[in-house]
């Protein structure tokens, strides 16, 4: 090994560290890529300098940084090197014999791949115009609350206790203020015994199912509707029938008599946005203690509300107990931040703290704690509002645009929303997606939200929450433009 770490090893890499942090990254990986020994010298911080393009400062308030931190070392009248103290990751490992390929197929023979996935570019940004659903647009919240959230998280008074084996249990102050704020917002109450804090919806979702679903349970769920529930009981092989919803939503009275379990989105339902109305709510309770089943109430979007007031929780007309209730901050905020929540009764909610135990034994109470006070603090009231000012804008300019076309409004959340459900008459929006691709456009094609879907389906959601308005016209004349020529095209006679 050379007794000096030789410069060409070193090399920055292009992410969103600042460029000290991505020098200190380099370093650190090129020590552990060569397995240098403690006692080797790092380049001089001209040479390195000169070799990366960048200042010698920026060179030697590194060295000093990771001196500091006892990963370098400062030796006498010989520079920088690497330090007794550094940890070496990396073990020489003796050659492997070669032996039969473990047939893995064989393993996961009784396991099966979801059939309904949504997916989404990883690289929606690049889209001129992302008609995208679920994600967040950084131009409406407020990074500098949260980072003095992070920081009060940070504080040595919260570090100590959340630094602590919880054996389970989650952040009390979540807890409380879903109590006193979220859930009466919602029309019902419930005490801390009642709630349990989730990796976001779909967790809340995963461990309902998984304590409730069985083989000998039939269980309903929503025609179209989110793909997630239709595979959760898949995977939990629960016999499942799906219910067509008209623009009331899901309608009681098609329940089967054997129904014993009912997933729902009564308030904005996915994708269409329809809002399902007191009386129908009623009348889905009566069936269900008929039936002697048991409610799923997924109410991932009441936030976005500013249309009209949002409808009281189909929880909060449940006075036998027969709801759980899910929701998420991760909608309202940003899908990163994965924390959701599940209510219903204390003895359901010990058994999923137990069954999030085995997955989960500690749940992340350090964001749970920096979620607390952007909560308490009011960063999130503020955040909300200036959502549905943002949102309420878009969908008026999204509306204007879409009458001067010919593709056809078939479902929108009455009270708001973030996105609306459209068709294209004569087209397949799968292949309109793929076409408008090469447009800067960013559809969700709708066939993924049907058990069966029709073929072709030429139904598709468009979501308007991360796109500015002044790209909504523009974005929607490319949409229709497309669907028009395909449409065409689609009936010419064959030659």
């Amino acid at each position: 090994m050379a007794d000096t770490l030789p410069v060409e090893t070193i090399f920055l890499r292009d992410d969103a560290l600042t460029l000290q942090g991505r020098l200190a990254a380099a370093i650190v990986r090129a020590v552990l890529e060569t397995r240098s020994r403690p006692g080797v010298r790092l380049p001089s911080s001209r040479k390195l300098a000169r070799a990366l393009g960048i200042s010698r400062m920026t060179v030697t308030l590194v060295y000093q940084n990771l001196v500091s931190q006892g990963y370098l070392e400062t030796l006498p009248r010989s520079g920088i090197a690497i330090a007794a103290t550094v940890p070496l990751r990396r073990v020489e490992v003796a050659a492997r014999g070669v032996s039969r390929a473990l047939d893995w197929a064989d393993w996961l023979s009784d396991q099966t791949l979801p059939k309904r996935v949504i997916r989404k570019p990883e690289n929606w940004r690049e889209f001129r115009y992302p008609f995208i659903f679920g994600q967040a647009d950084p131009r409406l919240f407020d990074h500098g609350a949260w980072r003095d959230c992070a920081r009060r998280a940070l504080g040595t008074r919260d570090f100590s206790d959340l630094a602590a084996d919880r054996y389970g249990a989650d952040d009390p102050l979540l807890v409380d203020y879903i109590c006193s704020h979220t859930l009466p917002r919602r029309g019902f109450q419930a005490s801390p015994d009642e709630v349990l804090i989730t990796l976001g919806a779909q967790n809340a979702l995963f461990l309902t199912t998984e304590l409730l679903a069985r083989i000998d349970r039939l269980a309903v769920a929503e025609e179209p509707g989110y793909p997630d529930f239709a595979e959760t009981l898949r995977r939990a092989r629960s016999p499942t029938a799906f219910l067509p919803v008209d623009g009331m939503g899901l309608d009681p009275a098609m329940l089967p008599e054997a129904t014993q379990l009912i997933i729902v989105t009564p308030s904005h339902h996915i994708p269409t946005g329809a809002t399902m109305p007191p009386a129908r709510r009623h009348a889905l309770l009566q069936r269900a203690e008929q039936l002697n089943a048991l409610i799923i109430e997924d109410d991932y979007d009441f936030e976005m509300s500013y249309l009209a007031p949002p409808v009281p929780a189909l929880k909060s007309l449940d006075s036998a107990g027969r709801v759980i209730y899910i929701g998420s901050f991760s909608k309202s905020l940003f899908p990163g931040l994965r924390i959701g929540y599940m209510v219903g009764p204390a003895p359901l909610i010990a058994r999923a703290r137990a069954l999030r135990s085995i997955m989960l034994r500690h749940p992340p109470t350090h964001l749970q704690r920096i979620t607390s006070y952007f909560l308490a603090l009011g960063h999130y009231d503020a955040h909300i509002v200036r959502l549905r000012q943002a949102l309420k804008q878009r969908r008026k300019v999204l509306e204007q645009a879409l009458a001067q076309t010919t593709l056809q409004t078939l479902g929108a959340a009455a009270q708001g929303g973030s996105s609306i459900w459209l068709g294209a008459p004569g087209t397949d929006s799968a292949d309109l997606a793929a076409r408008l691709h090469a447009e800067s456009v960013l559809i969700e094609p709708g066939a993924v939200f049907f058990e069966q879907a029709p073929a072709p389906c030429p139904l598709f959601r468009l979501g308007y929450g991360s796109i500015a308005d002044d790209l909504i016209p523009e974005g929607v004349a490319r949409i229709d433009r497309m669907a028009r020529a395909m449409a065409q095209q689609a009936a010419k006679p064959a030659a």
